[in-house]
């Protein structure tokens, strides 16, 4: 029965999720199939978070498409197949086509949440100091929710400059940048991570001059140091993307004439330079989003970051409260390790043992050639002082990539000298973000190289590239 003190309270569940995202959506839908009452707020109005409505899938749908016109403008008549050349993009047909992705798949959840008989509260959930969920509604009406346990899954927001404030037309963040109206005749990147290589990756291909500025020696510091020089060498070469590396933004100006004046200068100092562009994408980071959220009313530790302090078990600091996901200070903030931890606690809170090895959490760049990895760098393995070995076969070596004429990148694989385990994989390939798998299976069940070595692999196949590199570990490779 529903009792009123004020505004309407909702009858009393087992868990109340804050977030339909990634980890939150699986959280529920879990927690629903293990027997357990399960509400899910989310705000948005749409399911799937930053990742299903302007991150993760919106940016494969552009990735798809202008890979696509990429490859008939510059590939296909290596094949025999002409006037690939003349292949346009009609810019709001490209648009729809990726709105309409996002819809069906956040549409799903939806299905999925109706399936699992998971109540969806569509509004903005706070947690009060008695350890309710106060839900105020887009008509400014509240709801509160009691249940025995609370998990935070509210994920993260990009992070802007304090110079620079989005505007989402000229100064954008990645949200922005999956919408511009018009593709901008020079498009520079600020932060060379994982998003500004994809959407500098989509404009380039579309047209646009790309620079990319990154603070850091490397693009993405977080990939082995090799790989990464490969992959800008490769996006150079084949998209005309430029790079500035050691370089820091200043300033950031938006002139009456429509462009954008950037200031930069040597990241370690020395004399500045101006770039004028027409859009700048702010891509240096995301950080996490709690705003509004109560966690200081109740007692909800954070970093000084701002990320919720976890625990053993997905604790906070407050008994019964639990945080999962992109907005934890625990783990890459990655939509697939907030999913494997939504299932893991929901697991937990249903008695069972749920569990997510951080240390088997693959990453892909989703650009072409794509990157992917799984496991410590070849800069970590040294700073660590572990014996290590490495094997690496190219893909120009691999027959199924000679026949489709896609020899770009290589499989690295890096291992422990003494017992020969598997302690990173690294791949550079346009289907890479497959390949990975069998690196993240290897992995999690503690696989020698020579263990996949001695797999059959099927020929030809790709696959056969990552047995290879394997077998350069241990032994030495057939087509090397």
């Amino acid at each position: 029965m529903l009792r009123r003190t004020g505004c309407r309270l909702a009858a009393d569940l087992d868990l109340v999720i804050i977030g339909g995202g990634p980890g939150g959506y699986v959280a529920a839908i879990k927690a629903a199939q293990l027997g357990l009452k399960t509400a899910c707020i989310e705000k948005r109005g749409a399911l799937g978070g930053t990742c299903l409505n302007v991150g993760c899938i919106p940016s494969k749908a552009l990735l798809n498409a202008t890979h696509k016109l990429h490859e008939a403008q510059h590939d296909f008549k290596r094949f025999g197949i002409m006037n690939g050349d003349k292949c346009y993009v009609e810019h709001d047909q490209l648009m729809a086509a990726k709105d309409k992705a996002v819809k069906g798949l956040t549409g799903g959840i939806e299905m999925l949440f109706k399936a699992n008989k998971v109540q969806y509260v569509v509004g903005t959930g706070e947690i009060t100091k008695d350890k309710k969920v106060v839900v105020t509604k887009a008509d400014g009406k509240k709801e509160t929710f009691t249940a025995k346990n609370i998990v935070i899954a509210t994920g993260s927001d990009p992070t802007p400059l304090p110079f620079a404030e989005f505007d989402e037309e000229r100064i954008v963040s990645s949200t922005g940048a999956l919408k511009f109206k018009k593709c901008p005749e020079h498009l520079v990147v600020i932060g060379g991570g994982v998003i500004g290589l994809e959407m500098g990756s989509v404009w380039a291909r579309l047209g646009a001059k790309v620079t990319v500025v990154e603070f850091a020696e490397q693009c993405s510091p977080f990939l082995d140091t090799e790989v990464a020089k490969e992959i800008v060498k490769l996006l150079g070469k084949n998209e005309g993307l430029t790079f500035k590396t050691s370089t820091k933004v200043t300033g950031v100006e938006k002139t009456s004439d429509g462009k954008v004046k950037l200031t930069v200068e040597p990241a370690k100092g020395g004399a500045s330079e101006v770039i004028e562009c027409d859009a700048a994408l702010v891509s240096v980071g995301r950080r996490p989003y709690t705003d509004s959220l109560g966690c200081d009313t109740v007692g909800v530790k954070k970093d000084k970051r701002g990320f919720v302090e976890v625990h053993d078990g997905f604790k906070t600091s407050v008994p019964g409260i639990y945080a999962i996901g992109d907005v934890i200070n625990k783990g890459p903030m990655l939509a697939h390790k907030a999913e494997d931890e939504g299932i893991a606690i929901a697991e937990q809170l249903a008695g069972k043992a749920g569990h997510v090895n951080y240390d088997t959490i693959p990453g892909v760049v989703y650009t072409n050639p794509e990157v992917a990895y799984v496991g410590k760098t070849e800069q970590e393995v040294k700073a660590e002082g572990i014996k290590y070995k490495v094997g690496k076969f190219r893909f120009a070596a691999n027959s199924r990539a000679k026949t489709n004429d896609n020899t770009q990148g290589f499989v690295k694989v890096i291992t422990d000298a003494e017992t020969d385990r598997i302690l990173g994989m690294h791949i550079i390939n346009t289907l890479a973000g497959e390949l990975i798998a069998e690196g993240v299976l290897a992995m999690e069940y503690g696989a020698s190289s020579e263990d996949v070595g001695r797999t059959c692999h099927a020929h030809p196949t790709l696959s056969e590239a990552v047995k290879e590199a394997c077998m350069m570990c241990y032994s030495k490779a057939i087509h090397s």
